[in-house]
């Protein structure tokens, strides 16, 4: 089947498919089996597929815990920053410089651990200057937050933005680099969880305030000073309750590899 999709800016290589129709394309999130692939025609007239099931490291299984988490993952504000950019990939850096993250979420059913397959994962976050792609002059305080409601994005920029659809171990994979700072907030990451076309759970994902001091302490991170809030400090976070969702982050080459599992309740 072939979705002809209205891009914002063409990105050679680049599959792009708005989250109803992929989900649309993936059944209703409950399926274990893989669902085809989907042809996508850009705007600029090129023609490439889309594979709806994530390309995950099947390694990564073997990487959670043993033991499923079991747990709810508390639903959290998305922020004024979010929109659809239409983007199915893994690798969301584009030009960002920073330190590589890889990211790998899990979703759980935790009624009974089972893991939660062809449910979409859409991620977003700011780069190492502390800027939204698509907010860029918002974000530096200097044009005021969209909000809900708002007008929507101010410029094109798509980078540190995208989706993935969870393979039958309930796990996506993505390649980003470890967030920046912005004033008023600690270190974290946007997500969202559509597990059909009509439920969605809003969170956050946070970092160990030990892991950002040495990730910090590089460039081009080291270049900004005057950073005012830690996750004890941070509201948003602690909105959480006592189980705030934090990456297990650990070392890999000259980067990091970060592990979540997102419990969700239908």
């Amino acid at each position: 089947m072939t979705y002809r999709i209205d891009r914002r800016r063409a990105l050679a290589g680049i599959g792009t498919v708005g989250l109803g129709t992929l989900l649309a394309a993936c059944g209703d999130g409950r399926n274990a089996t893989p669902t085809t692939s989907a042809e996508v025609t850009t705007s600029a007239g090129a023609t490439t597929t889309v594979q709806p099931q994530t390309g995950a490291d099947p390694a990564l299984a073997d990487l959670f815990d043993d033991a499923a988490s079991c747990v709810v993952t508390p639903e959290q504000t998305e922020g004024p920053y979010y929109f659809d950019p239409k983007v199915i990939r893994s690798d969301i850096r584009e030009d960002r410089p920073g330190v590589r993250l890889r990211l790998a979420v899990r979703v759980q059913e935790v009624g009974d651990c089972a893991p939660v397959p062809n449910a979409a994962v859409d991620i977003w976050h700011c780069d190492a200057g502390g800027l939204y792609s698509g907010f860029e002059s918002a974000s530096t305080g200097s044009g005021g937050a969209p909000g809900r409601g708002g007008t929507g994005p101010t410029d094109d920029e798509i980078y540190l933005r995208g989706a993935q659809v969870t393979n039958a171990d309930g796990i996506v994979e993505f390649v980003t680099i470890y967030p920046g700072w912005y004033r008023g907030r600690t270190v974290h990451i946007h997500t969202k969880v559509h597990l059909d076309t009509s439920t969605t759970l809003t969170t956050q994902l946070y970092f160990d305030e030990a892991v950002s001091a040495q990730v910090y302490a590089t460039g081009p991170y080291s270049s900004r000073t005057g950073r005012d809030t830690t996750n004890d400090r941070d509201g948003v976070m602690r909105s959480g309750g006592d189980t705030p969702p934090m990456l297990t982050l650990s070392r890999e080459g000259d980067g990091y590899l970060g592990l979540i599992t997102i419990g969700v309740d239908r």
